[in-house]
């Protein structure tokens, strides 16, 4: 049965119920029985032996009806804000065991989104399916890839504009933005908790906003609860290439887009935030803009990251390194939002060291590290967007 969905949230209840009745049940024959006993005492002179049911027995049960209530609701209330909020979408996310990192090979040299896009290598034709989750609004489709350069095998989210399957749009090519969700996270947040299309649809069809292909692949690819950081690190993960050439290749393999990076963006909230801006940054190649939501330019932000633990890749994985350590400043441009101490300060840094053409636009919040902070920022985020990558090419 699936972590997050209906019909487990619905089990939670029943136990939670069932674990109820069972101790008022319990408590039912407790007072029987006391009553039982003051009776027998009234009427006889000789005392009534209290050893049964008041034994040893007995407290281990009424231990053991608390234990089962308590975790129940526990239970319950996890399930719960996790269907909320989709922070883990498996049972092997939630317990650390799974693992998506099927080999870990050495990437071939980088030279754009084009380059790959033009190589004599066969496309990757995929299926799709509808999403396993309630939450999840219907016409959103999912995939499985294995991706061919770095390894990991992970489900992918695609959602597909209002005018894509305009037959009058049937030669049009289509913008594309990458939906990066924070750790833990699921592919499923940004569809569900903080429902991107549903606020988006309505905009697309004014003209307010582009209309994006929006794509949410698999951020969570290790055990261990630990974070990839967005990064390719040598014998762990090909987390960096999985993003930023597994996925964007399979979104060429099967949908009306171009391999122009000036049509193509990234956004994320808090981890996903860091690696949005990260990505940009390392990718001018591959694309044009980037939101970030509550992130940070230090890895440390995430303390379970692998770029937090390992000092070289804490230093060249920091979104300010990379902008001022660029070899040409990068042609991207920045969104970044953030609280005082949550990302804004980090956004103002990286404003100040931007140079032309890069631009930095930073956009204080005063909500916390929270999707309820987060969801209002995707009408302002997406409009921003617009202004970098209009609807037509």
């Amino acid at each position: 049965m699936n972590l997050t969905g209906t019909p487990f949230y619905i089990l939670t209840i029943v136990l939670f119920l069932v674990s109820i009745a069972v101790a008022m049940a319990q408590w039912g024959r407790g007072r029987r029985g006391d009553s039982n006993r003051r009776g027998r005492r009234g009427g006889s002179r000789s005392r009534a032996p209290e050893g049964g049911g008041r034994g040893p027995l007995r407290f281990v049960g009424h231990l053991a009806t608390i234990l089962f209530c308590q975790s129940s609701a526990v239970l319950m209330v996890f399930v719960m804000v996790n269907n909320s909020n989709l922070i883990y979408d498996s049972w092997g996310d939630l317990l650390g065991t799974g693992n998506h990192v099927r080999a870990v090979p050495v990437p071939p040299k980088d030279s754009g989104i084009a380059a790959d896009s033009g190589s004599a290598r066969p496309k990757v034709i995929q299926s799709f399916h509808p999403v396993d989750d309630s939450a999840v609004p219907k016409d959103v489709k999912e995939t499985d890839l294995k991706g061919q350069l770095s390894g990991v095998d992970g489900e992918v989210l695609v959602w597909t504009p209002p005018q894509y399957d305009d037959p009058a749009n049937k030669d049009r090519t289509f913008p594309v933005v990458e939906l990066l969700a924070g750790f833990p996270g699921s592919s499923s947040t940004w569809f569900g908790t903080m429902d991107v299309s549903r606020q988006l649809a309505p905009l697309m069809r004014s003209g307010q906003v582009s209309p994006f292909i929006l794509v949410s692949p698999r951020v969570t690819l290790l055990g261990q609860h630990t974070d990839t950081g967005c990064a390719d690190v040598a014998g762990k993960v090909n987390a960096e290439t999985w993003l930023s050439r597994d996925v964007p290749q399979m979104v060429l393999d099967n949908f009306r887009v171009d391999a122009s990076p000036d049509r193509w963006a990234l956004a994320g909230y808090s981890a996903g935030a860091h690696c949005a801006t990260r990505l940009a940054l390392a990718h001018p190649n591959r694309y044009r803009a980037a939101i970030s939501m509550s992130g940070y330019n230090d890895p440390m932000g995430e303390s379970d990251s692998l770029t937090a633990t390992d000092a070289h890749l804490r230093e060249t994985s920091n979104p300010l390194y990379l902008l001022t350590h660029a070899t040409t400043p990068p042609n991207v441009a920045l969104y970044e939002t953030g609280n005082k101490g949550d990302g804004l300060e980090d956004a103002v840094a990286l404003q100040k060291a931007a140079k032309s053409p890069t631009t930095v636009t930073p956009f204080e919040t005063n909500g916390p590290h929270l999707s309820s902070t987060w969801k209002p920022l995707v009408d302002p985020s997406f409009k921003w967007l617009t202004g970098i990558i209009p609807p037509e090419h």
